[in-house]
């Protein structure tokens, strides 16, 4: 019997995600954009939070992605970025460690659903912290996570150790914090093809990413807070998008790529965009 592949790049076509409602979400000064939305005495409005978040589960189905909804829970503030508790590989999931208290119960409802998923756990974050949005698999053996305000070296050296035994090399990418995660700088949109905002991302990363023959679309700094790099890769040439982010879709257009413009504002206030609301179960 052949083994099951789950996840084993950044930009094969989607099959499989799993999301959460932001129905019971609840401003919470954990990021940089929300609390600079709190001070100007902005509130949540979840209805149109859910409204703008059924967008892109439907998106999704459009386009033949199997969506998996975990149940959103009252008492879990930040559940809708479902991306966090962990990543995925080729063999399976990494479950990460939640930095703040507000997301650490979150962890245990989406294991479930890998468990009824099916989904092997191959790897699990026992010191120091990881979160998905840290994550990028540059190419199906180099593993880059993100050291931004989430993720620490105790949880990259830790993962280190236990994935080497299935051959992956683990690379850390310093950011400064209040860029929150990686994924929130930087984004793999198509095969050979990335988002970046150049000016946050140290040097030896972007000298990797040329080596690997990448096109760097460059992203202004100005853009991160408006989530300009977070991005949905679907492959076969599509990417879920922001209809406000214009220029960041005209640039990806330009490469050819199809984007769909998802009309998400309120949302974004929350600290995430496409790429924090999905968790990728599968690519083929």
């Amino acid at each position: 019997m052949s083994e099951k592949i789950f996840v084993s790049n950044a930009t094969n076509e989607l099959k499989e995600v799993i999301v959460c409602s932001p129905k019971y979400y609840v401003f919470n000064a954990i990021n940089e954009i929300t609390k600079s939305w709190m001070e100007k005495g902005e509130t949540e409005h979840n209805e149109q939070m859910v409204s703008e978040w059924e967008t892109l589960v439907q998106a999704y189905r459009d386009n033949g992605v199997v969506v998996h909804e975990v149940e959103a829970k009252k008492q879990l503030q930040v559940q809708t970025f479902a991306r966090d508790f962990g990543c995925m590989v080729k063999e399976g999931a990494i479950i990460g460690k939640f930095r703040h208290p507000a997301r650490q119960k979150e962890t245990e409802l989406y294991e479930e659903k890998l468990k009824e998923l099916g989904v092997p756990i191959v790897a699990r974050v026992n010191a120091g912290c990881m979160e998905g949005g840290d994550f990028w698999m540059l190419d199906e053996h180099t593993l880059a996570f993100g050291l931004v305000d989430r993720t620490d070296e105790a949880g990259l050296h830790n993962l280190r150790e236990q994935l080497a035994k299935f051959g992956y090399t683990v690379v850390g990418v310093p950011v400064a914090p209040a860029n929150l995660h990686l994924d929130m700088v930087f984004n793999i949109v198509a095969p050979g093809i990335c988002i970046a905002a150049t000016d946050e991302l140290p040097h030896n990363f972007i000298q990797m990413l040329k080596r690997r023959n990448f096109k760097i679309i460059h992203v202004p700094s100005e853009l991160v807070f408006k989530h300009g790099c977070n991005v949905q890769a679907l492959g076969n040439g599509k990417v879920l998008g922001i209809e406000n982010n214009q220029s960041v879709n005209e640039a990806m257009e330009a490469e050819g790529l199809e984007v769909i413009k998802l009309p998400l504002e309120q949302i974004l206030k929350a600290g995430g965009g496409p790429h924090c609301m999905t968790y990728p179960v599968r690519r083929a």
